[in-house]
């Protein structure tokens, strides 16, 4: 089957999504984590040689000195625990890529919180996303990157080269940055007239600036034996970017080691840091003026912005963590001020502003590397190789719980964005209910749409599949 834009697209129920085979991502990319893989490859972050998280003593659940289990929050697992732990089947539905949960009573379970919907595309793994209002923008290994609304394919876009592996909207929702294997950091703008379209408008840095440097031999760097390169470009994959709307700047974390800085109105780079002694998988924009990258190096470093003339200047300010696993994901909550970190090994670690960035503790929920962080409101959500993604709140006194675990990815979860539920007849929001709207990307090829409230669940208006199946 065909779309309008002459794209493939197919749909499948849940129970009949296969994972991935393991040469498939030998290139581009690096191979996903499975259970049924005793080597733990990596899913493409990149780990150089780092150990792996596995199911085994070294797992998060153990105790790595007596090999005895520890409890994860909450005193229990809370895989076990979560009363989102099993999502019903879909069937097949007239839209050929959206496969909503079956439920027998809808109303009831439109008000719970749970699986939404899913998106399924043939074209490629989904290794980026980002969330605006009521759009969803998708990156994936076909370099498209495709635009839905309300769960229906609404746009999309294609580059030249480079897999996507970020994508970041400016607060407008006018301009889209996204960030590319082949290194280049690609600028495109919606237009006026017709939100639908989307047109490149140039990449980072701009030819222009490019030409310009390369005439100076003293903004060269050598990145190895007798080859150099412009230090205000990326010559290794970007794969991370995060905004700073207040001041206008947006940050590149990339696999060659360098955190660049580039001013937004007129696409200049304004600085080339050597950050980390090897890959950088993630930076965050964070409070008090303060930078965060992670690595693949195993540490979590703190950079400063401060003024400097007509300009501004960052410098490193502080190290939070030091360690051998790869550090693949970093999230901030701005108003609680609290950084969390997630690793390889499985391990999400966190640290508390009002405490001059002490280490908070540990959250325990994975059995494989934490490929993807997000936080909305008193909610963290932390996406797995394991295939799962777990629901943490943060309670006032700093104390994390975990409320449930969201199960029903085939493949490694390997990108998250939230968006506040806007739907505000549910009687949830008249009790003054936080909800929000979770879509999650993975390496089985799909996008999962889920509703998350940030109280916990009502048991009695969801149904584990074996009721489903005695009512249908």
């Amino acid at each position: 089957m065909t779309n309008e834009g002459g794209g493939a697209i197919v749909v499948k129920p849940n129970n009949n999504l296969h994972r991935p085979k393991f040469g498939s991502f030998l290139y581009p990319e690096s191979v996903i984590f499975s259970p049924r893989n005793n080597n733990n490859q990596d899913d493409g972050d990149y780990y150089s040689g780092h150990p792996k998280s596995s199911a085994s003593s070294t797992s998060p659940r153990y105790n790595n000195n007596s090999g005895t289990r520890t409890p994860t929050s909450g005193e229990a697992s809370p895989y076990l625990m979560s009363p989102w732990n099993n999502q019903p089947v879909s069937p097949y539905t007239k839209s050929p890529w959206i496969m909503p949960p079956y439920s027998p009573n809808e109303n009831l379970l439109s008000s719970c919180n749970g699986l939404i919907g899913s998106i399924v595309r043939k074209e490629g793994h989904i290794y980026s996303l980002a969330a605006s209002g009521d759009l969803l923008y998708t990156g994936s290994d076909s370099k498209n990157i495709r635009v839905w609304k309300n769960l229906k394919e609404f746009s999309g876009f294609k580059s030249n080269s480079g897999l996507v592996k970020a994508i970041i909207i400016t607060g407008d929702s006018n301009k889209i940055f996204t960030g590319h294997q082949d290194g280049k950091i690609r600028i495109w703008k919606v237009s006026r007239k017709n939100p639908s379209v989307h047109k490149r408008v140039g990449s980072l840095p701009t030819f222009k600036d490019y030409v310009k440097s390369s005439v100076n031999p003293k903004n060269y760097v050598e990145v190895r034996r007798n080859r150099n390169v412009l230090k205000i470009r990326h010559y290794d994959a970007v794969s991370c970017l995060s905004l700073n709307a207040e001041q206008g700047l947006l940050y590149s974390g990339s696999w060659d080691k360098t955190l660049k800085v580039w001013r937004i109105s007129d696409c200049k780079c304004l600085e080339s840091i050597n950050a980390h002694d090897d890959a950088i998988n993630s930076v965050v924009a964070g409070f008090d003026s303060l930078v965060f990258t992670g690595s693949a190096d195993g540490t979590v470093k703190v950079w400063r912005r401060e003024l400097q003339g007509k300009g501004t200047k960052h410098f490193l300010a502080q190290v939070l963590l030091k360690q051998e696993n790869a550090v693949t994901a970093l999230a901030v909550n701005e108003e609680s001020a609290v950084v969390y970190c997630g690793s390889s090994d499985g391990l999400v670690n966190f640290w508390e502003s009002e405490k001059h960035l002490s280490h908070g503790g540990v959250l325990r929920g994975h059995k494989m590397a934490v490929l993807c962080l997000a936080v909305a409101g008193n909610l963290v959500f932390s996406g797995s190789a394991d295939r799962n993604i777990c629901v943490w709140r943060r309670e006032e006194s700093g104390a994390h719980s975990c409320l449930a675990v969201l199960t029903g990815h085939t493949g490694p979860v390997k990108c998250l964005a939230v968006e506040e539920d806007r739907d505000h007849d549910h009687e949830y929001h008249q009790k003054g209910d936080q909800r929000w709207t979770v879509y999650s990307g993975s390496l089985d090829k799909s996008v999962k749409v889920w509703r998350v409230s940030e109280h916990s669940p009502d048991l009695k208006g969801l149904y584990s599949p074996t009721q489903m199946r005695r009512q249908v």
